[in-house]
């Protein structure tokens, strides 16, 4: 009991802290070079391509989609952008967040105290503007790490227990049940990020054969579903918003859910074009940047299916959120009749 407990604080300190550095990365970045990316979405052209590289660029520099998506359904909302200059957006922010799991994948470990220490000094030197910012996201950035190592540390006993490896091999076996527990998991934690970062810690961890206790096939379903929970943020942004704002978020839903019915049907295919990307080696070893591949090339693989296709994505969400109707007006509900002009002498003689 004891040492569940222990695991348990463990793990949840490590996303704690996990997703307080990300929250400060993110957070500073923002306020260090956010007007800029704002000034690029904004400015962004009616060409398609354009619209991913800019949301891939702004997703990239912020450090975060949700940034990303919430700022295109804002201009959505203020009548700066159309739907088809916004959809490209939202699939160039789904490719840029995975560049969040490509640096995961560096093993970083030795060098986290060193890059926390370093966002500390800068931070104590810059007391404010742009330097300040620079010196916190450093310092997230490095609390991010730490929240992995912490958290990798606290798995190693899970890999041996017998009841948690049975588990495990029954959810790598279902895919479908693979994809419901990656889409619970980011809703709970409201980062994609933080639960693919969990996944490649949790998959680089060796089993009793020394093999990764999860494997490739087994965490592609996981990640799908990271992909396909990541898209409450953008309900939750569109809420009380316009009724485009509303079906952009929808054609986020679209695009990720459209991905993962794709994909869970080709876990094993899809995995073995992923294992043959470099770099190569034993399982355990390579699968976080194998994961990491996997989630790049699922969502550069959707962009480019999605990409030529924006008009037909902009009449289905217009077919599935249409035009409220216009209710017919009531003279006598908005008391029109009472303030008409009072009848001349001579006809209200008559």
């Amino acid at each position: 009991m004891e040492e569940l407990l222990q695991i348990g604080l463990g793990l949840f300190g490590g996303l704690a802290l996990f997703l307080y550095g990300m929250s400060l990365m993110s957070s500073n970045l923002q306020d260090a070079a956010g007007e800029r990316m704002r000034a690029i979405l904004a400015a962004v052209t009616k060409n398609p391509v354009v619209g991913v590289l800019a949301g891939a660029l702004a997703t990239a520099v912020l450090q975060s989609s949700s940034a990303t998506t919430v700022m295109t359904i804002g201009f959505v909302a203020a009548g700066l952008m159309n739907l088809r200059q916004a959809i490209p957006i939202i699939m160039g922010a789904n490719i840029g967040t995975t560049i969040t799991a490509q640096i995961i994948a560096f093993k970083l470990s030795d060098y986290v105290l060193g890059i926390v220490l370093t966002g500390f000094v800068v931070m104590q030197l810059g007391r404010q503007g742009q330097l300040k910012f620079i010196g916190t996201a450093i310092f997230g950035f490095g609390l991010l790490f730490l929240g992995i190592d912490t958290m990798g540390a606290v798995m190693k006993p899970l890999a041996t227990n017998p009841v948690f490896t049975d588990l495990i091999a029954q959810v790598a076996g279902v895919p479908v049940l693979g994809v419901v527990v990656g889409t619970v998991m980011t809703l709970v934690v409201q980062s994609s990020s933080a639960t693919i970062a969990v996944l490649q810690n949790f998959a680089a961890t060796p089993g009793p054969d020394g093999a990764s206790i999860i494997g490739l096939e087994g965490a592609i379903p996981i990640l799908l579903g990271d992909n396909l929970g990541t898209t409450i943020t953008a309900l939750l942004a569109a809420v009380g918003q316009s009724r485009d704002a509303k079906r952009l978020a929808l054609s986020h839903c679209i695009f990720n859910l459209s991905g993962c019915l794709l994909f869970v049907g080709l876990i094993g295919p899809f995995a073995s074009v992923v294992a043959a990307i470099p770099p190569t080696g034993a399982e355990v070893e390579v699968i976080a940047r194998q994961i990491a591949n996997a989630h790049t090339l699922f969502n550069v693989s959707m962009t480019v299916l999605w990409l030529p296709c924006v008009s037909l994505m902009v009449r289905l969400v217009m077919a599935v959120l249409p035009e409220k109707p216009l209710r017919p007006r009531n003279p006598l509900a908005d008391g029109s009749l009472a303030h008409e002009a009072p009848l001349a002498p001579d006809a209200a003689a008559a």
